[in-house]
């Protein structure tokens, strides 16, 4: 494994924002953030869970939070495997895996 373009601070910034966006919601509503059930909320996919105007800005919110990130620190380079078929069968199985396991935040 090569960890000469590790950023372990980034990483550990991003964890304690994603666990404080977490708590606020527990707190708040009193629910848990589980991002693809508030998706099949803000998609009308699901009928259960929080209201869908609070599933919708927490959606909403996910890719203006990356725009923000963007401003500040400038943009970030993905890298994704050269065959589309591994990140639709890689996609596929976080979905299923995601369901399987109740959410996923």
């Amino acid at each position: 494994m090569d960890w000469t373009n590790a950023t372990p601070l980034a990483a550990l910034t991003g964890g304690i924002l994603i666990g404080l966006a977490c708590a606020i919601m527990l707190l708040g509503l009193g629910r848990i953030a589980g991002v693809s059930g508030l998706a099949a909320r803000a998609f009308a996919l699901s009928q259960t869970g929080p209201p869908w105007s609070i599933a919708a800005a927490f959606i909403v919110g996910l890719p203006f939070g990356a725009g923000i990130v963007n401003l500040i620190s400038g943009p970030v380079i993905a890298r994704f495997p050269s065959s589309p078929a591994v990140v639709l069968i890689g996609g596929l199985l976080v979905g299923f895996g995601t369901r399987m396991g109740s959410g996923c935040t």
